[in-house]
């Protein structure tokens, strides 16, 4: 399985924008049993977990940005999105889409934004918001 995001940009504070992570290598239907998740990296933070979606669909928003970002998966176009609004310049960061098969779980219940075991990764995308 291959990760390739795509949507990065530079916008003004206020603005949106929409990521967008293509996999390849792997059917993304609903029967599908992989975890999907969108996180980011700032210079000189910690990675950040920001939305997860798991295989039925059920998604997940971390707290930092609930009710301005969503994470959805198109299973005919095999790609997962994260819609972003009401960008701040604290939102620049590196974003980065990742998976990882439940399978390995033994179900979905862990499929949230602060799972750390995440092991396909893409090369990201860089998003800029200027104030």
């Amino acid at each position: 399985v291959k990760l390739e995001e795509s949507g990065g940009g530079s916008v003004q504070s206020g603005g949106s924008l929409r990521l967008a992570c293509v996999v390849s290598g792997y059917t993304l239907t609903w029967s599908s049993t992989y975890c999907m998740g969108w996180f980011r990296q700032a210079p000189g933070r910690e990675r950040e977990g920001l939305a997860t979606i798991d295989s039925r669909g059920h998604s997940e928003h971390a707290a930092s940005v609930e009710g301005r970002f969503t994470i959805s998966r198109d299973n005919v176009k095999n790609t997962l999105f994260l819609e972003m609004n009401s960008l701040k310049p604290d939102d620049s960061a590196m974003y980065y889409c990742a998976a990882v098969d439940e399978r390995q779980y033994g179900g979905r219940s862990f499929c949230e934004p602060d799972f750390t075991g995440m092991d396909i990764w893409g090369k990201g995308t860089l998003v800029t918001i200027s104030s």
